[in-house]
C-alpha cells in the first residue's frame, strides 16, 4: 500500500500542477491497472504503480531529453528509491523503443533501461495506456491511435512512431482483452 501511495503522490507532485490533462490521464491509466489485479497476481501493484508514474517524463522539471519514457526512467532510476523494474516499465511503456529508435535514441533506451523479460506486464501497461483518453476516461485501442494521430503530424516523430507501433500496440491490447475475457468465463 505504501508502494502505491508513494507512486501517486511523485506524480500527482509533478504532473497535477503544470501539467493537469496528463495528470488526469495517469489516474485513469491507473484506474485501469487497478481492473487488471487479478490477472497479474503479485505484480498488480507494480502495474499500477507504473500506470501512475508512465508519463511522468513530460513534467517540465524533468523533461531533459524531451523523450518522455527515458526521461521519467532516469528520474525514477535517479532521484527515488524506485525497483529497478519500475523505472524499466515506464521507459518502455507502450512500445518506448520504437520511439526511441525514430529520435535516434534507441541504443540509449536499451542500455540504461532493458525491456522486462515478463510480457503479460509489460502488455498491461500498455492495455492500460493505449485505453485511456487524454483526459483519463476509458476508451478502444482504436480511438485512442486515431486520436494520437490528430495531435500529432503525420511525418512527425510521434506521428511516425505511432503508425510503426500501431500493429503491436494493438495486438498487445487485444492479448490482454482476450485474458480479461477468459478470465471472466
Amino acid at each position: 500500500m505504501e508502494f502505491t501511495l508513494w507512486a501517486r503522490d511523485l506524480a500527482r507532485s509533478l504532473l497535477a500542477e503544470p501539467l493537469p490533462r496528463r495528470w488526469a490521464h495517469s489516474q485513469g491509466v491507473a484506474a485501469k491497472a487497478q481492473s487488471l489485479a487479478g490477472l497479474l497476481g503479485a505484480d498488480a501493484e507494480l502495474l499500477w504503480a507504473a500506470a501512475m508514474l508512465h508519463d511522468i517524463g513530460y513534467a517540465p522539471s524533468l523533461a531533459t531529453t524531451r523523450f518522455h519514457p527515458l526521461d521519467g526512467a532516469r528520474y525514477l532510476r535517479d532521484h527515488s528509491a524506485a525497483d529497478e523494474r519500475l523505472a524499466r516499465l515506464v521507459a518502455n511503456h507502450s512500445y518506448a523503443l520504437l520511439e526511441a529508435e525514430e529520435r535516434g535514441m534507441r541504443d540509449v533506451l536499451e542500455v540504461e533501461f532493458p525491456i522486462l523479460d515478463h510480457a503479460e506486464l509489460v502488455d498491461a501497461l500498455v492495455y492500460c495506456d493505449m485505453t485511456t483518453t487524454p483526459d483519463g476516461t476509458p476508451t478502444t485501442v482504436d480511438v485512442r491511435l486515431s486520436e494520437i494521430l490528430t495531435r500529432y503530424d503525420r511525418d512527425s516523430v510521434v506521428g511516425r512512431f505511432i503508425r510503426r507501433a500501431d500493429e503491436d500496440l494493438r495486438t498487445a491490447v487485444y492479448r490482454v482483452e482476450a485474458r480479461l475475457f477468459l478470465a471472466e468465463r
